[in-house]
């Protein structure tokens, strides 16, 4: 289904063609001044396959370190990488996996994660990237939408029973000889394999058993195989939130995972020299995938992973005893280093912050610079369905260029910016942000009415934000389309709060809805209508949330509304509440 894909514009289909007719609309653009930009880039385009570019990384830098996990105390290579990856991709082949299956990674950052991808790469597997945060019914969704058929999970190793959670999800695994379960509600899911060095727990497969299941032959066999795999086919795929409330699949093809990680490494002067990257981000996301992985692996980076979560103490733990070059994290993230270095009393000097998943301010500028001695910070701004990044800094560009702007236009890569009749827009003016490039997503897995709504018929990606988008190429964010809110990077649907919090039997209505908040960027506000014999208990209605939503989606913020502010049709206006909870008049 998601194979190599032919954009028909207009009746071209020939390259030369269609090279033709973008310059043609690009001259139109321009000479009206209207918003429209093509940033064709200084380096052209690579067609291979994420696991071409483990091979040729091994190649190299074979003894450069790839990976260095100080929780783990374990150090991989690059030579090494391929090695452990070309293992696990044997056996993955061993256990009745083919080209095109889909392997579910359920860890936190360890260099487990890194070989589990690289090795479904290898063997032309398709990558699932599950939130290791997930419960119950998260995951059990999560397998069961793209068809999961082996799950790599964390076991007990990470401080939590993981292995109690999948047996709510798959009660047969107790009763299952490992690699050959039938479960009724997940029928695809055969293998699960735990992270656990040790592993008792029945119907599972430990992780170190894979690096020893397969033989010799199988194992060199793989570098011969791996240039039969389509670089246009489907490489992972990433969990994306939505206003419905329950998360699309997004498909990424290797060709884009690729082409935008080499493009941000270079934005991110990762070319300059050997980088050692504190990776804050979880891997899962695509910051981890692309921004970070794909990024590293082409530049020869050396990613740090300083705990298996997020922790500001051990990330500045790692800033001191690494002494990296580059911090990759969120706004919230670089807020809390800020703060967590202040309160020690330390000195860092780091060369380069990169933040993305929401605007930062100008006072986390000013402290990332005075308080840890960053030299440069650099944006990145983009989304799921666009692999990543599609507005990024310069090198070289004014400091003060990341206060104001997303970043400039991605190398190969069109925008343009239109109205609500879909017109474009005069340069300056506001307007939605759609994008055109090879690191289109491929689709929503089984979604083809949702593909269609979010890709035109001429391959623009509709993004739902609201940019001013500048001739020089540089984009200002303006608001969201969406009411998708952005809390310390992660992307919350209201809607599937609302639902849980509606369901309290002393609300009647609730509306979900972010504000600015100096740290996370945005806060979770609810407005609830209660029934008229209950007062507003903030407690009870965070514990009621709590039996079915993560914490990280929980509202820090409870308003008690009588109605709500509506347009002539009935819509609730959710920016009217927006405005009113910030002015303080809610």
């Amino acid at each position: 289904m998601f194979g190599r894909q032919v954009v028909l514009v207009k009746g071209f289909q020939s390259k030369k063609c269609l090279d033709s007719l973008r310059t043609s609309v690009a001259q139109v653009a321009r000479l009206s001044g209207l918003s429209y930009k093509h940033h064709a880039g200084a380096h052209p385009l690579k067609y291979a396959s994420l696991g071409q570019v483990v091979e040729e990384a091994a190649e190299k830098w074979p003894d450069r370190p790839a990976a260095l996990s100080l929780y783990e105390n374990k150090t991989l290579t690059f030579g090494e990488l391929l090695n452990e990856s070309d293992k696990v991709a044997a056996s993955l082949r061993a256990l009745g996996l083919r080209s095109g299956d889909r392997v579910g990674i359920w860890l936190p950052n360890c260099t487990q994660w890194l070989v589990a991808m690289l090795a479904a790469t290898r063997i032309g597997l398709v990558s699932v990237a599950i939130n290791y945060m997930f419960q119950k019914n998260e995951l059990e969704y999560a397998l069961k939408k793209v068809g999961v058929k082996a799950l790599i999970a964390p076991g007990s190793r990470f401080g939590k029973n993981y292995y109690n959670i999948l047996q709510s999800v798959v009660p047969e695994l107790s009763t299952s000889k490992p690699g050959e379960l039938n479960c009724e509600k997940l029928s695809e899911l055969r293998t699960v394999i735990l992270a656990d060095d040790d592993n008792d727990s029945p119907g599972v497969f430990a992780f170190n058993e894979l690096l020893a299941l397969a033989p010799m032959e199988d194992i060199n066999r793989i570098s011969r195989e791996v240039q039969l795999i389509n670089p246009d086919s489907a490489c992972n795929i990433q969990y994306t939130s939505g206003t419905t409330g329950t998360p699309k699949a997004a498909i990424l093809s290797h060709n884009g995972i690729i082409n935008n990680g080499y493009s941000v490494g270079i934005r991110n002067e990762l070319d300059t020299g050997h980088k050692k990257i504190c990776v804050q981000v979880p891997l899962f996301h695509v910051y981890g995938v692309v921004i970070t992985i794909s990024a590293a692996l082409q530049h020869g980076a050396t990613l740090v992973f300083p705990s298996p979560t997020y922790s500001p103490k051990a990330n500045v733990d790692t800033l001191l005893a690494e002494k990296c070059d580059v911090i990759h994290g969120t706004p919230t993230m670089h807020i809390d280093l800020v703060h967590e270095v202040r309160s020690r009393g330390a000195t860092l000097a780091c060369e380069v912050a990169v933040t993305g998943g929401s605007p930062v301010t100008p006072k986390l500028v000013t402290d990332l610079a005075d308080v840890l001695n960053i030299r440069k910070v650099k944006s990145v701004f983009g989304m799921t369905e666009g692999t990543a990044v599609s507005f990024q800094s310069l090198p070289g560009e004014d400091p003060e260029r990341p206060l104001a702007y997303l970043g400039h236009l991605q190398d190969h890569t069109e925008a343009k910016v239109v109205n609500e009749k879909g017109e474009l827009v005069p340069f300056g003016s506001p307007g939605e942000l759609h994008i055109r490039s090879y690191a289109r997503m491929l689709g929503y897995w089984g979604e083809e009415e949702k593909t269609r709504e979010t890709i035109d018929e001429n391959g623009w990606l509709r993004t739902g934000d609201q940019v001013i988008l500048h001739e020089d190429g540089y984009a200002q964010i303006m608001g969201r389309l969406k009411d998708i809110i952005i809390r310390g990077g992660e992307n919350i649907s209201p809607k599937e709060i609302e639902d849980a919090i509606s369901s309290h039997p002393d609300v009647l209505e609730c509306q979900v809805f972010g504000v600015q908040d100096e740290r996370l960027g945005e806060e979770i506000c609810a407005a609830v209508r209660l029934r008229s014999s209950a007062s507003l208990d903030a407690r009870a209605l965070t514990s009621h949330a709590l039996q079915t939503l993560n914490k990280f989606k929980v509202p820090r913020i409870y308003k008690a509304v009588e109605s709500y502010p509506k347009t002539a049709s009935g819509k609730v206006q959710k920016n009217k509440l927006r405005d009113m909870v910030e002015s303080g008049k809610l």
